[in-house]
């Protein structure tokens, strides 16, 4: 902060530390096509993980997979007071149960980290410097009481609100002065600039004149934090990222982030705003929906093939919508070229047929059948442990021979079992 706060007095130069040449100016709007793929996840720890998000991590998977890249887990941990004890730690945990792991990520490692926002505050700082150098950004000293009041008003006339740019043409001498009772202003980001039209691999051409119809974002808060838009094009800047797959909230964003990219001299990524994935009533999907979180669903019993292949087939990407894909299968038949705007209507009511198919892949391997032996143990342990007379019932031989006689019977649940995870409901 303190070389930010010098910044702010001293005349406009070019950020030269970050690798902006003369003449950069303009910045291509295509990710260079000699790179290696890399893609990331960047989900907030602000909630577990639920089908919603593993569909986004998926996609970035087997993008990554289908091209021989590098699939990144980078947890955004800026907000910490709406951070969930635990989240971070779960996230990472059921990538890799559900058989995406990461190449990179926190606990991992790797060559581009730390994968936490929260400990690369000082990259955040340094992008915030080079912006205020150049004019592209400035301090904003307004109280939280003053933009509360713009907004209050903005909604009594029916108006979206907006900040009214106060700050951005106070004098160096004014600044200075401000600086004196208040050193740790607020950074804004100068939407002067027309925004630049972006070809997105799923929309296609695509522009937003953000400066017509929002006020200077905030890029960087008093106390050192950026906000999403810096923190996000910072990150993917120094993590090599070349493709950006996100959910299609952010496309009206993304100009922010070209004008961000332009005015660091920095190569934007290719971008592509995948459609959502939305209840069956067409309603959003919530963090606070306890069906839809993969941990509960793991419990449950349902197979991390079953997930993947259902999140999939109820969307698009692929030339065919059938049921029944394997993880390798998705990654040799998705084609992003193949990607809709159109929201994926997620119907959970069709798992258990989608768990169903799978289980019976996995019997009809006589090494996924084994596997499948040892899980179910572990499961009749956990559902009846207390009711079981003896451990016959626990019997490797035993529990594989119920398998190949209960195939049969598929489709037909038994009765006794209705409050069983759904492994074990189906034998």
């Amino acid at each position: 902060m303190a070389v930010l706060l010098r910044a702010l007095l001293r005349p406009g130069r070019p950020p030269g530390t970050l690798g902006r040449h003369p003449g950069q100016r303009e910045a291509s709007l295509c990710a260079d096509p000699g790179a290696p793929v890399r893609v990331r996840f960047a989900p907030s720890p602000t909630g577990f993980l639920h089908l919603g998000g593993l569909r986004t991590a998926l996609y970035n998977y087997i993008f990554a997979k289908k091209h021989g890249g590098t699939f990144i887990l980078r947890l955004e941990d800026t907000d910490q007071t709406r951070r969930v004890p635990g989240a971070a730690e779960n996230i990472e945990d059921l990538l890799a149960w559900a058989g995406i792991p990461p190449d990179e990520s926190p606990c991992r490692g790797g060559p581009a980290g730390p994968y936490l926002q929260s400990q690369r505050l000082e990259l955040y700082a340094q992008a915030a410097d080079a912006l205020v150098r150049t004019g592209a950004a400035y301090p904003c000293f307004c109280s939280p009481q003053r933009l509360h009041l713009l907004k209050k008003e903005a909604l009594r006339n029916r108006q979206t609100p907006r900040y009214d740019n106060r700050c951005r043409n106070l004098s160096q001498r004014q600044v200075a002065q401000k600086l004196a009772s208040d050193p740790k202003p607020a950074i804004r980001f100068r939407l002067d600039e027309e925004a630049p039209a972006f070809q997105d691999l799923v929309h296609g051409w695509t522009r937003h004149e953000v400066a017509s119809v929002e006020g200077d974002p905030v890029v960087l808060k008093s106390d050192g934090f950026p906000t999403y838009h810096l923190a996000c094009v910072v990150d993917d800047h120094h993590m090599g990222v070349s493709h950006v797959l996100r959910g299609s909230e952010w496309l009206v964003s993304t100009a922010k982030h070209l004008l961000l990219y332009r005015a660091l001299g920095w190569r934007p990524p290719r971008f592509a705003h995948l459609p959502l994935l939305v209840n069956a009533d067409g309603s959003k999907l919530s963090k606070r929906q306890g069906d839809l979180m993969l941990e509960r669903l793991a419990a449950a019993g349902f197979l991390p093939d079953a997930l993947l292949d259902m999140v999939t087939n109820c969307g698009s990407g692929f030339a065919e919508n059938q049921m029944g894909r394997t993880l390798a299968e998705l990654i040799a038949q998705f084609d992003l070229s193949r990607v809709t705007c159109h929201s994926a209507l997620l119907d959970l009511e069709k798992l258990p047929e989608f768990n169903r198919l799978h289980l019976r892949r996995l019997v009809s391997s006589e090494t996924q059948r084994s596997q499948l032996v040892e899980k179910l143990q572990v499961l009749v342990e956990e559902a009846f442990g207390s009711q079981l007379r003896g451990t016959a019932v626990l019997d490797p031989a035993y529990v594989e021979r119920v398998i190949l006689l209960r195939q049969v019977w598929w489709g037909r649940p038994l009765p006794e079992a209705k409050h069983a995870p759904h492994t074990l409901a189906l034998f």
